[in-house]
């Protein structure tokens, strides 16, 4: 299973990769674009920050086991900010995104769940769709006043880290950052290269930096600001939650290798402790029967 996970985590990871600088490229011109309609009456609904009541957490785990303590890992990082809501006397509800983290939520009856839905062997904009029409139409309708996504951030091949990740509404800032204050996109990534190297499976390294380049701010649109908005808003949506599910199943292809990977090192480490002990209880058995055989030819030989 080490091999296969491996096999499966260069492709996704590939996906993470080369999916964040049209995710980040497109954040920072909303975010340029919103900055310029802050001074103007204008109304774009997925853009509007009104006092939050009601807080939507889209959850999104594995579909499998196998992989150390990942879901786990996810489950309490929403399960904080649930603590977390409740605290401040906010309600919530939660959408839940994979088969380990429906299985979780089914078996609590205090936790209402809008809606369940299955995981995917390998996200695509079609399954990043049916979540986003959801979290729109509980936006839109003012069912929930703020959305946000907890997921696993895919760091590297031994590394991933479980973030809180807003996604609406569209903040102002400029910058994507998580509850407190963070960001939560790298600006330098580790790219992380499968080869074979005598046998073994080996990892080479080598550094990526995603190149930033500043929204100038005398950039003139020939079409209403409003109207690219309204036109990239679902893109945002839908790039946002796809990268996410990226994300989320890169982490948990490497968790799964990593912990093949204990569990065959264990396996060996079990295999050599036994055969020690295996043969040290046979040698001790042959040394007995020795002992015996020779204490009975001397006893022979005694003369009566």
């Amino acid at each position: 299973m080490k091999l296969v996970a491996a096999a499966k985590v260069r492709r996704a990871q590939e996906a993470v990769i080369n999916g964040r600088p049209f995710s980040e490229t497109l954040v920072e011109m909303l975010y340029s674009i919103n900055e310029q309609l802050q001074s103007e009456d204008i109304d774009v609904p997925l853009t509007n920050v009104r006092p939050v009541k009601k807080v939507a957490v889209v959850v999104i785990t594995g579909d499998r086991g196998l992989c150390g303590g990942f879901n786990n890992l996810i489950i309490k990082k929403a399960e904080a900010r649930i603590a977390e809501l409740k605290s401040l006397g906010l309600d919530y509800t939660v959408i839940s995104v994979g088969k380990k983290g429906n299985l979780y939520y089914k078996r609590r009856d205090n936790v209402p769940v809008d809606r369940f839905i299955e995981g995917w062997s390998f996200p695509t904009v079609k399954e990043a769709q049916a979540i986003a029409d959801d979290v729109f139409s509980l936006f839109v309708s003012e069912e929930v006043d703020k959305v946000e996504l907890v997921y696993s951030k895919f760091v590297s091949l031994v590394k991933s880290d479980p973030v809180i990740h807003t996604l609406l509404p569209l903040s102002p800032k400029g910058v994507v950052r998580d509850v407190n204050g963070n960001c939560v996109d790298a600006i330098e990534d580790e790219f992380f290269r499968l080869t074979t190297k005598e046998g073994k499976l080996v990892v080479e390294r080598d550094s990526v930096r995603a190149k930033r380049e500043e929204f100038s701010p005398l950039m003139q649109f020939e079409q209403d600001p409003v109207q690219i908005l309204d036109a990239m808003m679902p893109l945002y949506l839908n790039s946002q939650i796809l990268r996410a599910l990226q994300e989320s199943l890169a982490s948990e292809l490497a968790a799964r290798m990593n912990a093949m990977s204990n569990a065959t090192d264990n396996a060996v480490e079990l295999k050599k402790n036994l055969s020690i002990a295996y043969n040290r209880e046979r040698q001790a058995k042959i040394t007995g029967e020795l002992l015996e055989i020779v204490a009975g030819a001397e006893a022979l030989r005694q003369p009566d």
